[in-house]
């Protein structure tokens, strides 16, 4: 995809404090970039959960380690870099948050969320140099809350009379 108009770029300390950065910055690109609130709240929450990641679980909240934002606002959408300093992951051998004996667990449903948010989510490890999630929002997002219904279509064809 060809950058429209901007690029953001952010870098923020491995500090938990920066989540709000990022999610400030997310919310203004966001705004510019045409999508509305609901999709906005998408991408604030997408950017939120990399954000914690990248410093907990690749930087593991070393001071002198960075997390580095990247907003690229496209011709139909956005498209976001969040990278890290770390070791790399691969999303694939996470656990399912879904199954029985997760559920109960404090952690592990950001990646999940991320992909349930955004309409392309993938992950490029850089050895030696962090891992970068990159993730993308479509103005014509296949995530809409609705989908056009009057939110009742489980109650049937009901004749009033």
């Amino acid at each position: 995809m060809k950058p429209d108009a901007n690029v953001v770029e952010v870098v923020l300390e491995s500090k938990l404090k920066n989540v709000e950065v990022s999610e400030e910055v997310a919310r203004s690109v966001s705004a510019k970039a045409g999508f509305g609130e609901e999709a906005g709240f998408q991408i604030e929450m997408a950017v939120h959960e990399a954000v914690i990641n990248a410093i907990f679980h690749g930087n593991k909240e070393d001071p002198r380690k960075k997390v580095h934002l990247k907003f690229l606002t496209l011709a139909d959408g956005l498209e976001i870099h969040v990278r890290d300093e770390g070791k790399g992951f691969d999303p694939n051998t996470l656990p399912d948050p879904l199954a029985k004996e997760n559920l109960l667990n404090d952690s592990g449903r950001g990646i999940f969320l991320v992909r349930k948010f955004m309409d392309e989510f993938r992950v490029e490890n850089f050895p030696g140099r962090g891992a970068e999630v990159i993730m993308v929002k479509h103005l014509t997002s296949r995530i809409q809350s609705n989908q056009g219904g009057t939110g009742r279509e489980h109650e049937g064809n009901v004749a009033s009379g």
